[in-house]
């Protein structure tokens, strides 16, 4: 470790605390409790909403189905209602024919009674899906009620802390400013591979950012002197 002398030092150590200050700033942004709030209502919802459509797909497709066993029951029970009434209407007089017409009569309403089943088969398949789809809707709606809730609040707690920041900023500006160019141009490059400490105090011979003992070493100053230290 070397020290660096001048001016410029103290306020170099009153820079590095404005930068630490900011960073706990920032980390106290991103670590709001409404963040995680926040994202665990959209990980819930980001599980509920493909079960909601693939809910959906299911019912519709039921749906269809029942409908068809629906219109195709109609369309043969009209076509057994015309034969019958051709058979009551008193046009037809020969007996086989009358029986045949009969036979048919007979073989559609069965025809019908089948596929009304089927219809009925498909109801009482539909209707569990859209219990458990309208279940599962009514709690994702008031699981994105929460999101919005929670993402206002996040908004609001960001605003404020953006608020104390752009303060903080504005101050390291003006610290920034007294400080001689190749000074800060160094400390910025050792805060960018030090985890953000580019400057530290040296207080006796131990430096207060690393912590390590540096040996004894000739100065023009006492040994309890805070001094600039750089790693």
């Amino acid at each position: 470790m070397s020290e660096s002398d001048g001016s410029g030092v103290a306020t170099l150590l009153e820079l590095q605390e404005q930068d630490l200050a900011l960073d706990r700033l920032r980390h106290r942004r991103e670590s709001l409790p409404e963040r995680a709030v926040l994202a665990e209502h959209e990980r819930t919802l980001a599980g509920a909403r493909p079960r909601v459509a693939g809910l959906r797909e299911r019912r519709d497709e039921v749906a269809r189905e029942e409908r068809r066993h629906e219109d195709e029951a109609q369309a043969v029970a009209a076509q057994a209602t015309a034969v019958e009434r051709k058979l009551y209407s008193g046009e037809i007089t020969s007996p086989r024919e009358l029986q045949a017409m009969q036979s048919d009569i007979d073989s559609l309403r069965r025809h019908q009674r089948t596929i009304e089943e089927r219809a009925i088969e498909a109801m009482e398949r539909r209707e569990p899906i859209e219990t458990e789809l309208e279940a599962l809707q009514a709690m994702l709606a008031a699981r994105e009620s929460d999101a919005n809730a929670a993402r206002a609040a996040l908004a609001e707690s960001e605003a404020d802390i953006d608020i104390e920041i752009e303060a903080a900023r504005a101050a390291r500006r003006k610290m920034a400013d007294g400080i001689d160019e190749k000074l800060l141009t160094e400390y910025e490059q050792r805060r960018a591979r030090a985890r953000g400490v580019g400057a530290a105090r040296l207080v006796g011979n131990t430096c207060q950012g690393c912590h390590l003992y540096a040996r004894p070493r000739a100065r023009s100053r006492p040994a309890t002197t805070a001094a600039a230290s750089w790693w």
